[in-house]
């Protein structure tokens, strides 16, 4: 693992971890805070209802407390006006008022009037209270509210409901009335479910949110990384081009001390041995042989110097330009390996770039080598030209051919440094082969980069008082 991974890894995993530790901290909170106003809101929705059965009940005594107050009327008259008035209240679908005796019996049920008349004091709910028994106790104590399940008339099925009830001291009857509060908790369900729903899209709010943060740090990591990547490579390839120009400008000096200065000194160490052949004579014929033999090693040796320095950095290329330079190396090429050269390498229209001259010069030469050494070709194609304001130059030759991609991939370290050298001075280096079909090279390079440069060639070369040649 890379100093830079753990480095992210050290940056990302307390922020997930907090984020995580947060969030859930947060969720937490907040259902426990929601607890606690559901349960705010279930008491006051509780106090409500009492209130309103507590109103009910009011309204109800309103009723019947003139029939209680009449004395001229006997108690079977007046037990009968007190039912059939309660018995004629309702409100809405759910609501009435019901009356049972100190015994239990039904007294007064309006919308069950199946149980009017029957003992209910042993009933009980499907939670088992014993419903009557407890509602009759707390009327003897007052009044009171009491919770219980009952069989709901508006859908026939059995809810939680709360009741309220009072005694009729006259008769010690209990009368009371209730709510069904069904929809108190069908209300309290949906809120629960609202805040559940509500904390898990928080929740996965949170994650997205934690997840995009990552992805742009991640992104923003690999951006970094490749910004890193490509400086680096763009110094490492400035630091390969800066060895190039110096190896050039090292190879140019190389050939002129070797040019200028060993071979002069060869040359009249050649005439030093003709002079001494000549003041020899006739006289001495093996010293004659001798010195004719070495006048024949030191003219090996000029030639071979000569060669050397050509090879380092011909001179041609400096003073006459790129074509008569590349025009020798044809020359040369086509008298040592006995390949047709078909040139068209007409005349420049403007000096190119001493960077561009020097890179296309080698281009020929790594090209003229390899189809020397590994293409077994009959002709080879050699031409240079314009097309608006790119220069190009392209060689094709009629060779067994390769596998550009197994070669370049696989070590061609020859076609990658010629890519290399023409893509840093914003050429395109373009190849194509196949096997048996031949292979094609080209280099070109579109000169409005070059631009400033080319003027300033153009410049001196109208000032020089020199004779205009032709330069490639």
């Amino acid at each position: 693992m890379s100093l830079k991974t753990k480095i992210l890894l050290l940056a990302l995993v307390p922020l997930v971890l907090v984020t995580t530790s947060i969030t859930l901290i947060s969720a937490q909170q907040v259902k426990s805070l929601s607890e606690t106003e559901i349960a705010i809101f279930e008491h006051n929705l509780l106090e409500s209802k009492r209130t309103e059965l507590e109103h009910y009940v009011s309204l109800a005594m309103s009723g019947i407390s003139p029939i209680l107050r009449e004395t001229d009327l006997s108690d079977e008259e007046a037990q009968r006006q007190v039912k059939a008035v309660l018995d004629a209240i309702t409100f809405g679908s759910d609501g009435y008022f019901f009356v049972y005796d100190s015994d239990g019996v039904n007294l007064v049920h309006p919308i069950q009037p199946e149980l009017v008349g029957r003992d209910l004091i042993n009933m009980q709910d499907t939670q088992g209270d014993y419903v009557i028994q407890r509602l009759l106790e707390l009327s003897r104590d007052g009044g009171g509210y009491h919770h219980y399940m009952w069989n709901k008339p508006s859908n026939g099925k059995e809810s939680e409901k709360i009741g309220y009830v009072i005694e009729l001291p006259r008769w010690h009857w209990m009368l009371g009335t209730g709510l069904y509060i069904d929809d108190i908790a069908e209300e309290v369900a949906k809120i629960r479910h609202e805040v559940k729903l509500n904390i898990r899209n928080t929740f996965f709010t949170v994650l997205a949110i934690t997840t995009v943060t990552v992805g742009l740090i991640v992104a923003f990591v690999i951006l970094f990384n490749v910004h890193e990547h490509r400086l680096a490579d763009s110094r490492l390839k400035e630091l390969v081009h800066k060895t190039v120009q110096f190896q050039e400008s090292e190879r140019r000096r190389f050939s002129r001390e070797l040019h200028d200065g060993i071979n002069q000194l060869l040359v009249s160490a050649k005439f030093r041995l003709e002079l001494g052949a000549d003041s020899v004579g006739d006289k001495n014929p093996k010293a004659q042989s001798h010195l004719a033999k070495a006048s024949a090693v030191m003219n090996e040796a000029i030639q071979e110097i000569r060669r050397i320095s050509h090879d380092l950095r011909p001179s041609a290329l400096d003073d006459l330009g790129l074509i008569p330079a590349m025009t020798m190396v044809l020359d040369e090429f086509r008298l040592r390996t006995g390949i047709e050269v078909e040139q068209n390498t007409p005349p420049c229209r403007m000096r190119l770039p001493e960077e561009i001259e020097t890179t296309l010069y080698r281009i020929v030469q790594e090209a003229l080598t390899n189809v020397e050494r590994h293409s077994r070709a009959k002709h080879l194609k050699v031409s240079t030209g314009w097309h608006r304001d790119t220069f190009h130059l392209t060689l094709v030759d009629d060779g067994v051919g390769f596998n550009v991609r197994e070669l370049v991939g696989g070590g061609g370290i020859g076609l990658r440094n010629m890519q290399e050298r023409v893509e840093f001075l914003y050429g395109d280096f373009i190849i194509e082969s196949a096997p048996r079909q031949g292979t094609l090279v080209r280099a070109q390079f579109p000169m409005h980069s070059w631009q400033p440069l080319l003027m300033q060639e153009k410049s001196k070369s109208s000032d020089d008082p020199q004779p205009t040649t032709i330069t490639g």
